[in-house]
């Protein structure tokens, strides 16, 4: 499930929360609640002895009380919302295998032991709209935490959490902050009542890299490598759980590095960055099988619902159904597998180690205003010399090859464009827009190619089996109609491109 939350601290004065439910229940638009519902909760928190889940965002307890006793695993989504995988309580006082496993990038093998208590006295409100649907629950909570082996004295504070309810509107939580501050609430400083916990052993973290206008080479690059590491990190838990586009996030993020990597390659060490853009090519491929299946089914899929019914003969869903379940199954498993292997480990901590000490040459210094649009300029003449190759073929596979060679390209030359985004400003977010145009003409030509022999494949096991493959053989024929309509727009796309990058020559 996911959560949206907020969470406040009372202030110097105090917030008193019963007396000010009344007016929250205004802001959102319903009656005064009942209440409060009386809680008591307690929650042993678990991480490695370094804290690798804390630092990672991750939070895994296992609570008693209240209305959702077990094992809680929280993964962060957004800066107030957050995903809760949830597990029965069980006998046994060690984290279920399943919640090991979807932190596995956080703790890296790391034994997950318990690192603090927390003993909550809750007081509850739910807000609600005049039809009586859920919007907000507000919670006062009196919070008690000690720690495992540490003597001091245990941390005793009061704050107010704010959850949004599911299907209601988020502008809801901007409604009761705005009365909560008003009050002399403030915004907590910590994130999660963990982090307030541990805060001494966590500290601040190393900074994130910022690119800023005036940044040198290496700082906008590393900015643009820090984002997507933390995407892989994040996706990791969503690929294992199988969610919807978690696959194509995590894939993505993969390319989007292992370009920045190429691209700007005079600004890192060689010898220290060598194999890294192998490895990320390695998960990208093991990704890909799955990411492809979820791509070509959603495809057919589509096309098939645009279809008169009168013009969809035999049981073609069942038959995409069948043909598609197992073989996502299998992708899916190889998915997994690559993310549980040594090797994918290995592949994080090299990202780690060139993040933590990056490898940059004395060229990383110089201004990146200067040194960016000289790479990205050198990513334009691959993709024209890739349109150029795909032109000397005439249709047939050759071209077909030779087009996808060219989107490969394009995507390289767009990753490089957002590189310098930050540090270029609106020329470069003009080009990338213009690459994803022209991406998205080859791409959905490279799709039709793809989705082709699986159609024939389809009609030709529905004739197998006494059906009518007539559906299929429509679907054939229009996605070689959008192929064709696809190569007739390229080269008006690929002129307004070569307008938008006019600022890498000037």
């Amino acid at each position: 499930m996911r959560e949206t939350e907020r969470k406040y601290e009372a202030g110097d004065g105090g917030v008193d929360l019963p007396t000010l439910v009344g007016r929250l229940a205004g802001a959102v638009g319903g009656p005064v609640p009942a209440g409060p519902a009386q809680l008591a909760l307690s929650a042993v928190y678990y991480d490695t002895d370094d804290l690798r889940l804390a630092r990672a965002g991750q939070t895994l307890r296992r609570r008693r009380g209240g209305d959702d006793p077990g094992w809680h695993l929280k993964l962060p989504v957004g800066r107030d919302t957050r995903d809760e995988v949830r597990l029965p309580l069980g006998r046994s006082n060690r984290p279920p295998e399943q919640l090991i496993e979807l932190t596995r990038a956080a703790h890296r093998g790391a034994a997950l032991a318990p690192v603090a208590q927390l003993d909550n006295r809750r007081r509850q409100w739910v807000l609600t709209g005049d039809d009586g649907r859920p919007l907000a629950e507000v919670v006062d909570d009196r919070v008690t935490a000690t720690r495992p082996g540490d003597a001091s004295a245990p941390m005793s504070w009061g704050e107010i959490e704010v959850e949004l309810a599911e299907g209601a509107d988020p502008e809801i939580l901007d409604r009761i902050e705005t009365e909560l501050l008003a009050a002399g609430a403030r915004r907590s400083a910590s994130a999660s009542k963990l982090g307030r916990v541990l805060a001494d052993r966590l500290g601040d973290g190393p900074p994130q890299p910022r690119a800023r206008r005036k940044s040198p080479a290496g700082e906008a690059l590393l900015a643009y490598l820090w984002q997507q590491a933390a995407a892989i990190r994040r996706t990791d838990p969503a690929v294992r759980r199988g969610l919807p586009d978690a696959v194509h996030q995590m894939r993505v993020a993969c390319r989007r590095m292992r370009s920045a990597v190429q691209v700007f390659a005079p600004l890192l060490d060689a010898e220290r960055v060598a194999g890294l853009t192998d490895e990320l090519r390695w998960l990208a491929g093991e990704l890909g099988a799955a990411r492809d299946l979820e791509v070509l089914e959603e495809r057919i899929e589509a096309r098939v619902a645009e279809l008169p019914p009168e013009l969809v003969l035999g049981p073609v869903p069942a038959q995409l159904t069948r043909y598609f379940a197992g073989r996502r199954a299998e992708a899916a498993r190889a998915a997994t597998a690559a993310l549980d292997s040594d090797r994918y480990l290995e592949l994080l901590g090299r990202i780690d180690a060139l993040l933590a000490d990056p490898p940059l040459t004395g060229r990383a210094g110089r201004p990146a205003r200067q040194e960016m649009p000289d790479r990205v300029r050198r990513s334009l003449r691959r993709t024209e010399r890739a349109l150029r190759d795909a032109d000397a073929h005439p249709p047939g596979e050759a071209r077909d090859i030779a087009l996808h060679g060219m989107r490969k390209a394009a995507k390289r030359l767009r990753y490089a464009a957002e590189v310098s985004e930050p540090v270029v400003g609106k020329n470069a977010t003009r080009l990338v827009d213009e690459v994803k145009a022209v991406q998205e003409l080859l791409g959905d030509r490279q799709d039709g190619v793809v989705a082709r022999p699986v159609l024939r494949e389809l009609g030709a096991a529905a004739h197998a089996q006494g059906e009518n493959g007539f559906t299929y053989g429509l679907l054939y024929r229009d996605e070689e109609a959008r192929a064709e309509r696809a190569e007739a727009g390229l080269d008006d796309a690929w002129a307004r491109l070569r307008g938008r990058a006019q600022w890498l020559h000037g």
